[in-house]
């Protein structure tokens, strides 16, 4: 099939650029993931935590948001990374 498509291209590197756009789409996804999951953990860890002890929900709140912007971070650092390599 690989061989039907560098046929059917009109320049010698559009295939090759092709699948290096794939290639930084599904490394960002995969970057993504992780992200994710610890954003889940954190909102899920403060939301047992504020049932249990409402009153601390203020302080829980504020830790859980800085928890996010961090995990967060990590997944912006991983989505410029894979634009970077794009050329």
């Amino acid at each position: 099939m690989f061989n039907l498509l560098a046929q059917n291209a009109t320049g010698p590197g559009e295939v090759l650029e092709g699948l290096m756009a794939i290639g930084a789409g599904l490394g960002y996804g995969l970057a993504a993931i992780g992200p994710g999951i610890g954003i889940g953990t954190v909102v899920g860890n403060a939301i047992s935590s504020m049932a249990r002890q409402p009153e601390s929900a203020g302080m829980v709140r504020t830790t859980m948001f800085l928890g996010i912007a961090f995990t967060e971070a990590l997944a912006l650092i991983g989505f410029v990374v894979f634009i970077l390599l794009l050329p």
